[in-house]
């Protein structure tokens, strides 16, 4: 492994956790406050939602978290993180096309959209860059015993 391989390893590992922690935020919370997450769901899609079913939502993305942190089963593990920020992006249109807005009180209230917009760009980053990603355990795997479609 070269130097240049070395650095794009380190790099895309900060990135790889970084990502892994900031979904795992949003997941953990979904046990942590499931009604907070059954009136977003009521509010946002206009669906009711059980508790047992933010619990599993919750649990399946905790599982995801911890496959992409490792980097087990990348391009699916990544790649359903991104789809699942996707989803996040999607619901929140009005605010890339203001995000200067303040409340009454002079806060910002679109801020988070454009943190979802960059946060969107590290995760199309990781997938694009994953044959460099050569410190995690898909990585390792494939320089052991050659590319698998798992990997």
């Amino acid at each position: 492994m070269t130097s240049q391989d070395r650095r794009d390893a380190a790099a895309l590992l900060v990135l790889r956790l970084g990502l892994a922690w900031f979904m795992f935020l949003w997941a953990a919370h979904k046990l942590i406050t499931p009604k907070q997450y059954q009136q977003l769901a009521k509010h946002f899609d206009g669906v009711t939602v059980e508790i047992s079913q933010i619990y599993l939502a919750g649990s399946v993305q905790i599982l995801l978290c911890l496959l992409a942190a490792l980097g087990i089963f990348r391009f699916a593990s990544y790649g359903a993180l991104a789809v699942m920020h996707f989803y996040t992006i999607t619901r929140r249109w009005e605010g890339f096309f203001d995000p200067f807005a303040l409340n009454d009180k002079g806060f910002p209230i679109h801020r988070n959209q454009v943190i979802d917009l960059a946060v969107m760009g590290a995760f199309i980053a990781l997938l694009l860059m994953i044959a460099r990603d050569h410190w995690s355990a898909g990585g390792w795997l494939r320089r052991r015993v050659g590319p698998r479609w798992w990997q």
